[in-house]
């Protein structure tokens, strides 16, 4: 029987969060966190992001550690919330919320990729889906593959980013100010509640840029030394994008004016006009054009292994469990991603879909996470435990306040869309439940009918 091999290592797991990390998120969201902050204080909402994935990675890396299998979450709250009603209720949500929010979040990429491929050559509102759609095709087909081939192609995409992130920081160095914003951080900053109001519209936006560092979570069961390199792997992620981000919000602002910045959305290839001339703007903005697709394709290669694994675990439509005969990849699971997400990139813009994504989110998956390891160690203890998160509870505590602080940031409109397909998740498992129970009495019957 087919089944997953362990053939990554630390460099492409790191790879593979950093390159869905980076994507097209930071480029997109530049210029809406701007504009809610009005100035410098900018920044904040990038600290805020960095300081929650810090936090979170967390309680990622010692569920991580613990159970590295394909499917990351879908077996973490399993695990955590035990044979219980609630154990069997929460991975079945995970799963539910995944097949919506993931063709979101790979649909999300590729709107972003059309949105800055205008710069180069403008599109009609029609030829932007189709361009859109085209990416998530092209994803899939690439994805289509053995995963030691896709490590290869992962880190390939990874020298991409690193060398895209590098040359706009250079950029700020030599044609900009780069200590200007930092030491202009706080000018028109007061520390009341219409700041941290607007201070979380703002890290919405940034907390979706720094999604992705658990992404190596979802691949557990392809990895090398899981125990060793599912944490190294998220930290080394998030330290290295929390500098790139930085680097590059600070190298855009010191050239680009904070007035020219908002509501520009091809706001990084104006950057590398002013900076390099037309010519090398428009080789720049390719290279963000690699970043989004590298992004596209590292996201969809995680999520195309949760339906896989709720399925094999017996807890989803068994047609997901299925691997491809010969190259050893959950391909049902990939091709239904991919088809919604392809429907997904006509429809929606780009603003609606990074709010939609986190309020879909927080509550099973991160705030069930945060809860489940504290009942883990409640019922295990921590001795038999690879890896350990320092300083505990105090990481679990302030993720929860964080992540519910980010939900309610989303608004009204979000948090009861996600509230929505929540409460339409536990009506599908009580009916499945229902189903399942039904079924069982009906088979005993028959066995009893001499």
């Amino acid at each position: 029987m087919a089944h997953l091999q362990r053939r990554l290592n630390l460099l492409q797991a790191t790879a593979i969060n950093m390159t869905d990390m980076v994507g097209i998120g930071t480029f997109v969201t530049l210029p809406v966190v701007i504009s809610y902050m009005h100035g410098s204080g900018y920044l904040w909402a990038w600290i805020a992001g960095a300081l929650l994935s810090f936090t979170d990675a967390m309680i990622w890396s010692e569920l991580g550690a613990a159970f590295p299998k394909a499917g990351g979450s879908y077996h973490f709250l399993r695990e955590a919330y035990g044979p219980t009603r609630m154990g069997k209720m929460m991975p079945f949500l995970f799963v539910w919320q995944t097949c919506i929010q993931a063709p979101l979040v790979i649909a999300s990429a590729a709107i972003g990729f059309s949105q800055y491929f205008q710069y180069l050559v403008h599109l009609s509102t029609w030829q932007s889906k189709v361009l859109s759609g085209a990416v998530v095709i092209g994803i899939v087909l690439l994805l289509y593959r053995k995963i030691e081939a896709i490590g290869k192609i992962t880190v390939m995409l990874w020298v991409g980013v690193l060398v895209t992130m590098c040359w706009i920081i250079a950029g700020g160095f030599l044609h900009g100010n780069m200590s200007a914003p930092v030491q202009h951080l706080n000018d028109g900053v007061t520390w009341d509640k219409p700041f941290f109001t607007v201070l979380g519209f703002a890290t919405v936006k940034t907390v979706y840029s720094y999604l992705g560092y658990y992404n190596v979570c979802h691949l557990g069961g392809e990895l090398k030394r899981p125990e060793r390199n599912i944490p190294l792997s998220m930290f080394i992620s998030i330290v290295g994008i929390t500098l790139l981000y930085f680097g590059l919000n600070v190298a855009v602002t010191s050239v680009v004016p904070i007035s020219e910045s908002i509501g520009n959305h091809q706001v990084v290839s104006l950057y590398f006009e002013k900076i390099a001339g037309p010519f090398w703007a428009m080789i720049g903005t390719g290279l963000i054009l690699w970043v989004a697709f590298a992004s596209v394709f590292s996201a969809t290669l995680g999520y195309s292994r949760i339906p896989y694994a709720a399925a094999a675990d017996g807890s989803f439509f068994p047609v997901f469990a299925r691997l491809h005969p010969t190259k050893n990849f959950p391909h049902i699971s990939l091709l239904t991603l991919g088809s919604i997400a392809f429907v997904f990139s006509l429809l929606f813009r780009i603003e609606q879909v990074i709010s939609a994504i986190l309020a879909m989110r927080i509550l099973v998956q991160f705030v069930g996470q945060a809860v489940g390891v504290v009942l883990l160690r409640k019922r295990n203890g921590s001795a038999e435990l690879p890896f350990k998160m320092p300083f505990y509870p105090i990481p679990v505590v302030v993720a929860i306040i964080i992540w519910l602080y980010v939900f309610v940031s989303t608004g009204i409109w979000f948090m009861l869309g996600g509230l929505a397909v929540l409460g339409g998740g536990i009506v599908a498992w009580f009916i499945l439940q229902s189903l399942s129970r039904n079924q069982k009495e009906t088979n005993q019957t028959s066995n009893t009918i001499p």
